[in-house]
């Protein structure tokens, strides 16, 4: 499963919503909306990079003017979104060790909630 593709930037956890290409020949610094796909020599940037990047001195700074939007989801995305949901709703068979006696009553322990059989 591919996971989003993250910030470039070192440290930064969040998810990409920009791209960053030089153009060497012009000495032009572009920064637009993602790519759609990652391509060598272009760095993935989360807003806040993108929007505080400066181009090297003598350099221009070509910048998106336009809302940075996040990439739509990918087949993986709900591909695994589904697995998940699945996963969370598959029911958890009782251990042997889950279920108490008392007073002559079952009572029934998933986790940390019980099921106490109503008072006669």
């Amino acid at each position: 499963m591919r996971s989003p593709r993250r910030c470039s930037r070192n440290g930064c956890p969040r998810q990409a919503v920009a791209t960053l290409t030089y153009v060497y020949g012009d000495s032009t610094a572009v920064v637009g909306p993602l790519a759609a796909f990652a391509e060598p020599h272009t760095y993935d940037l989360c807003e806040t990079h993108a929007r505080s990047l400066t181009a090297p001195r003598g350099w221009e700074l070509v910048r998106h003017d336009g809302d940075f939007a996040p990439p739509p989801p990918t087949t993986d995305d709900l591909v695994a979104l589904a697995e998940a949901v699945r996963e969370a709703a598959r029911p958890v068979p009782p251990r042997p060790d889950d279920t108490e006696h008392t007073q002559g009553h079952q009572t029934g322990r998933r986790g940390h909630l019980r099921v106490i059989p109503p008072s006669h």
